[in-house]
This record gives C-alpha cells, structure tokens and sequence, in this order.
C-alpha cells in the first residue's frame, strides 16, 4: 500500500514537473520585429542631444547680428573685396622683390652711364611696386568674384568651380589686346588654376 502511494506520488511529481515549461512557453512572447521598431524603427524615441548633459560647453544660439556678419562674410562680395587687398599686399612686395634683383633699376635710359641716387632706386621700386600690386589685385578680384558666382549658380563646390573662373579671368584679361590672347589667356589661366586646385585636393 505504501508502495503504491510512493508511485503514485512519483508520478504525479513527473506530471507536475514537465508541464511548468509548457505552461511557460504559452506565456507573452517578444517579437524581434517589436524590438527593432523601438530601436531603428518609427517607434524610436529621439532624445534632444543637450552638450550640458554630455559634458561638452552649452553654445548659445547666434544673434540676428552675428548671422548678417556670417551672411557678409560668405557673400561675394566679400570674397572680392578680400582677394583684391590679398592681391594687392602680394602683388607689391613681389613687384619691389623683382626690382631689388633688377640691375637697371634707377638708371635713365637716355644716359646710361650715370650712377642712379638712392631716391631714383626707391622711386623706381616703389613704381613697379605699386604697377604690380595693381595687377594682381584687380585679377584676384575678377577671380575670386567670378568663382564665387560660378558656385552659387552650380551649387557645387569642386575643382571646376575654380578652372571655369580661371578661363573667363583669364580671357578677359587677355581679350583686351584680341580674340587670340584672349583665347589664349583663358586656356592659360584654366590649366594654372586646374593645377593648382590639383595640388591644394
């Protein structure tokens, strides 16, 4: 009798044991796609990326004043006004370089004899000097304005943005002395300014 209720017991026990994982399994499940949605999916909560929290420096919002001076500072304009001064700084200290290392600075071409003065030297220095700084500013003018337009109207910043504005600085210079330099100058400058965008990329 015993026997038989030790069996019994033993067997319900087995009965009861298997069967907690079934019920288990029957239980709520996960679906990976559920996961995903709130992960990647529409379902994400974006959250506002505070520097503050992250540890980095708040940055305030700009000013109606500090955005006029960027829109200034990325205008056209601007651009030019910059590349004229650039060019005239650069354009004169080339021209009195060049000057330093000419021989026949100072020295009338009518009596070629006579030893320039000091004063003739430096008044002969300061003259290519200046012819020079002229010259390179207007051109760096004319480029930079005209790459700047280029851009805006492909709105695209790239190597050709500075070999078309190469061609037409170029061909307006040399159009002035005709058709041929101006076809010429165009070519010129466009390969100068493709190889110099080259070796800046």
């Amino acid at each position: 009798m015993a026997a038989s209720t030790a069996a019994a017991g033993a067997a319900a026990s087995d009965s009861q044991g298997p069967a907690s994982p079934v019920q288990s399994m029957d239980g709520p499940t996960v679906q990976y796609s559920s996961v995903l949605e709130h992960l990647i999916g529409d379902k994400r909560t974006v959250k506002e990326l505070n520097p503050a929290v992250m540890g980095g420096l708040p940055v305030p919002p700009k000013s109606d004043e500090q955005k006029m001076i960027e829109r200034g500072m990325e205008s056209c304009a601007f651009k030019s006004l910059l590349a004229c001064v650039g060019g005239f700084v650069l354009g004169g200290a080339f021209g009195v370089f060049t000057a330093g290392i000419d021989t026949n600075v100072g020295f009338d071409p009518k009596d070629p004899l006579r030893t320039p003065t000091a004063r003739e030297v430096l008044k002969d220095m300061g003259q290519r000097g200046m012819s020079y700084a002229k010259n390179f500013a207007i051109v760096g003018a004319m480029f930079s304005c005209t790459e700047c337009i280029i851009e805006s109207h492909r709105g695209v910043s790239d190597w050709k943005n500075a070999v078309y504005s190469g061609c037409v600085t170029g061909g307006a210079i040399g159009f002035r002395a005709g058709l041929k330099a101006g076809v010429l100058g165009c070519g010129g400058f466009a390969a100068f300014s493709a190889a110099i965008e080259y070796y800046l990329r």
